[in-house]
């Protein structure tokens, strides 16, 4: 599907407030399954009951239309139980990750000014209404279906960035679309059943699963990540979509690797993104399932412009993330000047021609000329216009003069066969300015020679980690992101302190 096709279909698709579509698919076969997570399932019926009774709760507590809730829930029926709620008074969800310090909870908190707090407790927030975890309105109150209202906004995601200050980044959109849209786009069918994976604070398991509900799937929803569970999850409930992470493939990978069996035949297509996948695991993923069935999105939470990118397209343009299928991409170089193909610059995105504006930021600013923005992302197109991805200009290691890209590194990393995960960062050097630094989540007994030598035939010398410092815990979220300045600053202090690493290049 081209950008043409898809901003003609983004223009003449009929939509209808997310509301109404979940009330007319609950009438339609309110004892269809909805939700399940654990052992816990709820019914289409089931969840319109309680998001209705939650949804009066949160009116009693003054959320009305255009007030932000802050959901800091884990992911699980209580999640999406909030969410429509939000939806049906007219307020905008802000998901929130449940473990987040208070200090951090706090800036995103007096950055906001939510009305409620759903999932934590009032005192950590005086001034602030709150509903704790597991809370559960009067059975008296009324599950009737309320007047129908429209968001102005869907969603609300909070970002760190890179900056580590908070942002919100705040939908464009009001919470009306259209579903057949999302199942055009996302090659989703109402008779899939999805497994949501990553945690719903995140802006794609959100999306995704946002999108399955209003299309009338069924959602099987992971309290965190683990890849055997997943596995298990797949065949036990004959999953057919799933949108995943580079780091969950990997595992999952490692699993069926080591030889444990699953069945794996009802998967009618799998999504990646968020992070860049290594080739070799890719390719591991095309020969596994076959390519028709892997597909990659490359695009931001802000979402101006979106690249698409099939498994068959990828074998013939190895290690591309597509090419844009909503809004326009181009490569700019320092001066701001487009770039020749093959040539690294900065990636720029820009909307459709004559669409309203994708989000608005609370805490920050877009960085951009007039129309055109960026993420930060480095990267290139080859001649036929497909992107290709190098990593975060925030986070490339300048080494003796030479540009080092952490995930190219991390991707190699990745390869051996003991290794779970990886994050590289730049420590500072007197002679370079920077050398690299691997942080190594790997089985007991791995070595750091080991990975050296495993290495010298697959990078540059130069790339190669002067250091390696071994880390018994995973370096990733369950969504793959990593907070790569906070590690930085960590393996800086450590190494300052003369902490003992394991091995040293």
């Amino acid at each position: 599907m081209d950008a043409a096709m898809v901003e003609r279909i983004l223009a003449e698709s009929p939509s209808e407030p997310f509301v109404r579509t979940l009330r007319r698919l609950a009438e339609a076969e309110p004892d269809a399954p909805a939700l399940t997570c654990g052992e816990e399932s709820v019914t289409r019926g089931e969840l319109e009951r309680r998001s209705n009774r939650l949804a009066r709760t949160f009116a009693e507590k003054g959320v009305g239309l255009g007030d932000f809730v802050a959901i800091a829930l884990p992911n699980g029926i209580d999640f999406f139980v909030a969410f429509l709620a939000t939806l049906k008074v007219g307020g905008v969800p802000m998901p929130l990750s449940y473990r987040l310090p208070l200090a951090e909870r706090k800036a995103i908190v007096d950055l906001a000014g939510p009305k409620l707090l759903v999932g934590v407790a009032e005192s950590d927030h005086p001034g602030f209404a709150g509903l704790p975890t597991g809370y559960r309105p009067d059975e008296t109150i009324s599950d009737e279906p309320l007047p129908e209202v429209v968001s102005p906004a869907w969603k609300a995601p909070t970002s760190g960035g890179s900056t580590g200050r908070p942002k919100i980044i705040v939908a464009g959109s009001p919470a009306e679309g259209s579903p057949a849209l999302n199942a055009l786009l996302f090659r989703s069918r109402p008779d899939d059943v999805q497994v949501v994976v990553g945690p719903l604070y995140h802006n794609g398991p959100l999306v995704f699963s946002i999108g399955g509900l209003l299309l009338g799937q069924h959602l099987v929803i992971m309290k965190r990540f683990d890849a055997e569970e997943l596995l298990g999850l797949i065949e036990r409930y004959r999953v057919s979509w799933l949108m995943l992470v580079p780091t969950m493939l990997h595992r999952m990978h490692r699993v069926l690797q080591a030889g444990k069996r699953y069945d794996l035949s009802s998967i009618r297509v799998i999504w990646h993104m968020a992070s860049k996948c290594p080739e070799w695991l890719k390719q591991a993923w095309i020969d596994r399932l076959g390519p028709e069935k892997i597909m990659e999105l490359y695009g931001g939470t802000e979402m101006q412009a979106v690249a698409v990118i099939s498994g068959q397209e990828w074998l013939r343009h190895r290690g591309s993330v597509g090419r844009p299928v909503i809004g326009q991409m181009k490569i700019l170089d320092a001066n701001g000047d487009e770039v020749p193909a093959g040539t690294v610059g900065e990636i720029f995105m820009k909307r459709p021609e004559g669409t309203p504006a994708t989000y608005r930021y609370i805490g920050a600013e877009p960085r951009g000329t007039g129309d055109w923005e960026t993420l930060g992302d480095l990267g290139w197109k080859d001649e036929d216009g497909y992107v290709y991805i190098s990593d975060r200009r925030i986070d490339m290691i300048v080494s003796g003069g030479a540009n080092i890209y952490p995930a190219e590194v991390e991707s190699a990393l990745d390869a051996h066969p003991k290794v779970l995960s990886t994050v590289v960062v730049g420590i500072p050097d007197d002679d370079l300015g920077q050398r690299v630094h691997a942080l190594v989540q790997a089985e007991e007994g791995t070595t750091a020679q080991e990975l050296l030598d495993f290495l010298a035939d697959k990078i540059v010398r130069y790339k190669i980690p002067r250091s390696i410092e071994f880390i018994d815990t995973p370096l990733r979220d369950d969504a793959g992101k990593v907070r790569r300045s906070l590690m930085r600053d960590e393996a800086i202090a450590r190494l300052t302190s003369n902490a003992t690493l394991k091995s040293t290049a």
